[in-house]
């Protein structure tokens, strides 16, 4: 199949259904963006084999799809079946995968002797060792926990999790709180009288470094963190 135009195709039941679509329309469209379908097609048939020309019958399709709108089939394949990727689109996606996946080791572990982060580049040079087989389509904490067992005999590893106590003055308080929110998990809060806003929160400790400077420029500095456990 050509770089050009590469094949979405699934099946229902013994029948499989092909479409030729634009790869990098085709990929935008089952990620979800706002990609209009018919720019997305090479063709509006619905095909048995697309290589071999072979198109599906109206009475398979009305069967398997309940309705012989092609862009309508069209829309089903792309979101539920697969996408055949061309060679520089897995190459990308599957590099991308694999920075998550060094991010989320980073983020969430830490060697056990000094209680630091690994740096990501030691990370990525371990699992290249290990030669584990990054998958672009599975999600990158699935692969991260799968990949952290493998390079320990490698790499020391520990997944580790603290407690922070933060406190934020009234003036930065309503900013920091939703940073807070999406880089640690909130246990308990509350405002205080004179505005302050104050919180025991959990966050990977590979977090930690990041977690403190992130607050610390909100707040100029003025916040006050202490480790609980």
């Amino acid at each position: 199949m050509g770089e050009r135009y590469t094949v979405a195709r699934m099946t229902r039941g013994s029948d499989r259904f092909e479409i030729l679509v634009n790869p990098q329309g085709a990929l935008e469209y089952k990620q979800g963006k706002d990609v209009e379908l018919s720019r997305v097609l090479v063709a509006d048939t619905i095909f048995v084999d697309a290589s071999k020309g072979m198109k599906a019958s109206e009475d398979k399709l009305k069967e398997a799809f309940k309705t012989l709108d092609p862009l309508a089939i069209a829309s089903t394949i792309l979101k539920k079946g697969e996408l055949l990727l061309t060679t520089e689109q897995r190459q990308g996606m599957t590099e991308e995968k694999r920075k998550q996946v060094v991010n989320y080791i980073s983020r969430h572990c830490v060697d056990p002797k000094s209680g630091l982060p690994h740096p990501p580049l030691r990370i990525e040079q371990a699992m290249a060792q290990a030669r584990y087989p990054v998958d672009p389509f599975r999600t990158a904490e699935e692969q991260a926990r799968e990949v952290i067992e493998k390079l320990r005999p490698i790499l020391p590893l520990k997944m580790h999790q603290i407690q922070l106590a933060v406190k934020i003055p009234p003036e930065y308080a309503a900013q920091a709180i939703s940073s807070v929110k999406s880089l640690s998990e909130i246990k308990k809060s509350e405002w205080q009288s004179d505005g302050s806003w104050i919180a025991v929160v959990e966050i990977p400790a590979g977090m930690h470094g990041s977690f403190l400077d992130r607050l610390q420029q909100i707040s100029k500095g003025n916040v006050q963190t202490k480790i609980l456990k």
